[in-house]
């Protein structure tokens, strides 16, 4: 959780993705201290339109999509080497 429940950052970006009530859900399990339940009550759909996730060509797909959506920043984060290096290859 970044905030209360009045305020909170990823609550509020999930409602507006439109996935308000899996945030109402996910924001009640965390809050009320279980934070795994919360975890996994994330939709994969969410996930999939957030993060670039999966094997290379599934990456390659998506960062297209993305692209082509005007996407112009993208911020790479990995404790994998070989994952910055996949990134790298897709991006430069």
């Amino acid at each position: 959780g970044m905030g209360a429940r009045g305020k909170n950052f990823y609550n509020d970006l999930a409602c507006r993705y439109g996935y308000e009530a899996e945030a109402k859900e996910i924001q009640d399990l965390y809050l009320d201290g279980k934070k795994r339940e919360a975890a996994a009550a994330v939709p994969d759909s969410l996930v999939d339109e957030i993060a670039l996730i999966g094997p290379k060509e599934r990456i390659a797909d998506r960062l297209d999509a993305w692209r082509e959506s005007g996407v112009g920043t993208l911020i790479v984060g990995s404790a994998q080497i070989e994952a910055i290096r996949v990134m790298a290859e897709l991006c430069l």
